[in-house]
């Protein structure tokens, strides 16, 4: 065999073993292994301690609520005894017998998705002024704007019920839209903002120098590549205008007609009259649609949440 013969022999066997892959430790291969099963645990627990809760009101609401009372301690009923009965009692009108949640969830309709499309609005020339135009301060707004949250709702709730009477928007749903912009606009803006800042600037500048003014870039440019976070943003506002309670509460208690569902299942919730099955099948109403809209948007919602951090 030639010198060059063994030469080659020798860098073929280092190759083979450079690409032959590396066996991990019987003790790394143990511990990968135990933390998989730990990870899937804990998201199983997670999801029993979530689901579990609303499967069972799920369950109360479409049982009688004699066989309740016959028999509190069974948790799956037999399917004969299943009955829609209680979701009638529920969305019927007052006039018909029923606690009247069909007229509820368009109060709550109206007023969440007229508080998503004034926030989007005023939010994201806001958003895009802070993260584009510079100015004085600018730092600052962005602080400011997150500082409202450092304050509980009910400092001042009492102010603005006051105002709002005086003014005569109290026992509206306009007044009510009017609060819940009040309370998310400014996380609007934050939200958004950070994903403005993610798209490059100098996309936008080549919009300029092809003629488009700052209005055109932000609408045939910025907007299109911030709709992750724009519809993250306005699913989340979604979410404060459909559950929030207090300033519904207060004002809208002595207008019936334009309650909330959350007034209604409060209602609900506090009178002796009021089988537990169909409190269960308002609850059921309530959280539904919620539900429903989230597992439509999850990815948007999670990806317009987290763009935020890939700024670079």
């Amino acid at each position: 065999m030639t010198t060059a013969t063994a030469s080659a022999a020798v860098a073929e066997a280092a190759g083979a073993r450079a690409l032959k892959p590396r066996r991990r430790p019987p003790a790394a291969r143990r511990q990968r292994a135990a933390l998989g099963i730990l990870r899937w645990v804990t998201i199983a627990l997670f999801l029993v301690a979530t689901l579990l809760p609303f499967l069972y009101m799920l369950l109360l609401s479409v049982r009688p609520i004699e066989s309740l009372l016959r028999n509190p301690s069974q948790i799956l009923p037999s399917l004969d005894e299943l009955t829609l009965e209680t979701y009638r009692d529920v969305l019927a009108p007052v006039a018909d017998g029923g606690q009247g949640f069909l007229t509820f969830l368009g109060n709550s309709a109206i007023v969440a998705i007229s508080s998503v499309v004034l926030a989007l609005l005023i939010a994201i020339p806001g958003a895009y002024a802070i993260s584009r135009l510079p100015f004085i301060g600018r730092r600052q707004v962005s602080a400011l704007f997150l500082a409202t949250y450092l304050f509980p709702a009910i400092i001042i709730a009492i102010p603005l019920f006051v105002m709002f009477t005086r003014i005569g928007l109290r026992g509206s749903l306009a007044g009510l839209v009017i609060v819940y912009l009040a309370q998310t606009v400014p996380v609007a803006i934050y939200m958004i903002r950070n994903y403005f800042q993610t798209v490059p600037e100098s996309v936008e500048e080549a919009g300029l120098m092809d003629g488009l003014s700052r209005l055109g870039v932000l609408r045939r440019i910025t907007l299109p590549l911030s709709l992750p976070s724009l519809m993250a943003t306005g699913l989340f506002v979604f979410m404060i205008a459909w559950n929030e309670f207090l300033f519904a509460l207060l004002f809208l208690v002595d207008k019936r007609p334009l309650w909330t569902v959350s007034l209604g299942l409060s209602q609900l919730s506090g009178s002796i009259e009021v089988p537990t099955t169909v409190l269960m099948a308002g609850s059921v109403v309530l959280t539904l649609p919620i539900i429903i809209l989230f597992f439509l948007t999850e990815r948007l919602l999670t990806g317009g949440l987290t763009a935020g951090a890939e700024k670079g």
